[in-house]
């Protein structure tokens, strides 16, 4: 065996499982049409493309693109409520979605139903599975998501789409890999990580495996913030200000537990400590909320993580729907189709209920009552109104007591440590996903040695 050979075997990567597919959806974009012949020539791998860039378009040609090959109909799981906005977008761009609750409401060709159906389904029927804001996989207990990566184990073709595929480190593609059946996650740290000192849930990026580790990503995912990462100029792909307005309300929480009575609010340090300043607040940082949503007559969307203060938000604001944990599905659906069709003023409601997938450009003004410390939930749920296709500056309105210290200044700590991951995956991949997702090759020449080297006569030693 020749040693370029060689190498070329120890190269890890993820090769293409798929076929060729010719797209002649108009409603596209070129890069758009680009990718999704990429995503069928690979059969397996993902779109982490950002909030606006048509993920929902992609996915629903891909799907129908799987169901026309094998004749056979292809599942997509959604986020509660995004079955019919993404059947809404299916009749925009030609391709027919059905909305399902069990396996007797599959029809040929595109289906879709939300993750908590999911016991419903027969995986074993579809030939194609689509997994829509699958960054969930990093959320749902180990029981579900290993029941997703189980189930679909043997399913030929897989998709998975989110904006947020690592928000806090590059381990967490790992549930990807995995479900997507390239490589188990405890594999891929084996390969290319080291773990970090004594905490064993740490792991860093081995520093001589990092031109690997990225040219095995861009094997099976393609990362773009933009049309013009992966070389396309896309006009109308920019977004408009995002405007955070930090609303800090006094507490009155002046006893510290000595029983002294302090001149300013103890600044919370601990997660404990922080829980009780918001729980002291709620009814001060409710006020203020309400005062700020209740001030228009435009949508607002209000987010909270305590159910007290749900409760007393959707009582304070005008025109509130509350959506909370205990309501039934159908209900949660509901009123969140409602508020994107115009029909509610303001919705009141936690990021981890309705932060995921929906399309909400027609809103531009939010108000987080507190924050929690993931950055991923605060991220999500400002990118539901702050995406590409959005006309307003979109206002944030972050209302905390003087008592919670810095939250927002560690989740805008957070953001920049996800933008500089962000922006270092696409500077790795960018170059080699534009070549394979255009088929094209850059022109370089590789040299092989095939004469042995004769030396001048000068060096040879004098006798």
């Amino acid at each position: 065996m020749e040693y370029n050979e060689f190498l070329k075997q120890k190269a890890i990567v993820s090769h293409s499982a798929g076929f060729d597919a010719t797209i002649e959806n108009k409603m596209l974009f070129d890069w758009q049409s680009d990718i999704v012949k990429w995503a069928l020539k690979k059969g397996r791998c993902s779109i982490f493309a950002d909030c606006g860039l048509g993920k929902t378009p992609m996915q629903l040609e891909w799907a129908q693109q799987v169901s026309d090959y094998t004749k056979k109909p292809v599942l997509i799981l959604a986020p509660l409520a995004v079955a019919k906005q993404t059947m809404r977008e299916g009749v925009k761009f030609g391709i027919g979605v059905t909305v399902c609750r069990t396996q007797s409401d599959v029809k040929s060709g595109v289906n879709i139903t939300n993750y908590e159906m999911l016991q419903h389904f027969k995986p074993s029927k579809f030939s194609g599975i689509v997994l829509d804001e699958s960054s969930i996989l990093k959320h749902k207990d180990s029981k579900t998501r290993i029941l997703i990566t189980d189930e679909f184990y043997d399913t030929p073709y897989k998709l998975c789409c989110t904006a947020t595929p690592a928000p806090n480190d590059y381990m967490e593609l790992g549930t990807h890999s995995e479900f997507l059946g390239i490589m188990k996650q405890t594999e891929m740290l084996a390969t290319f990580f080291l773990h970090d000192g004594g905490d064993t849930s740490k792991w860093r990026l081995k520093g001589h495996a990092e031109s690997a580790f990225f040219a095995w990503v861009a094997s099976w995912g393609c990362c773009m913030t933009r049309p013009q990462d992966l070389g396309y100029d896309q006009c109308g792909y920019d977004l408009p200000p995002l405007l955070v307005h930090e609303v800090i309300v006094k507490s009155d929480d002046l006893v510290d537990a000595d029983g002294q009575i302090m001149m300013f609010a103890s600044v919370s340090q601990t997660l404990q400590e922080r829980r009780g300043a918001r729980r002291n607040s709620t009814e001060m940082r409710v006020e203020a909320a309400a005062k700020i949503a209740n001030e228009t007559n435009e949508q607002v969307l209000v987010w909270c993580d305590l159910n007290y203060e749900s409760d007393l938000l959707s009582k304070s604001i005008n025109g509130a729907v509350e959506v909370k944990g205990a309501d039934n599905t159908d209900y949660k659906a509901e009123q969140m189709e409602r508020f994107s069709l115009g029909n509610v003023r303001a919705l009141v409601s936690k990021p981890s209920i309705a932060g995921w997938g929906m399309n909400w450009q027609q809103c531009s003004t939010m108000i987080f009552v507190g924050l929690s410390d993931s950055f991923e939930a605060y991220y999500q749920a400002v990118r539901r109104c702050w995406r590409f296709g959005q006309k307003k500056p979109v206002n944030v309105y972050i209302v905390i007591s003087d008592a919670e210290g810095a939250v927002k200044l560690n989740i805008e700590r957070k953001q920049r440590d996800a933008q500089r991951m962000t922006q270092e995956l696409i500077k790795h991949t960018s170059a080699i996903l534009a070549g394979d997702i255009k088929a094209t090759v850059r022109m370089t020449q590789s040299y092989f040695a095939t004469e042995f080297m004769q030396l001048p006569t000068f060096t040879e030693e004098t006798k």
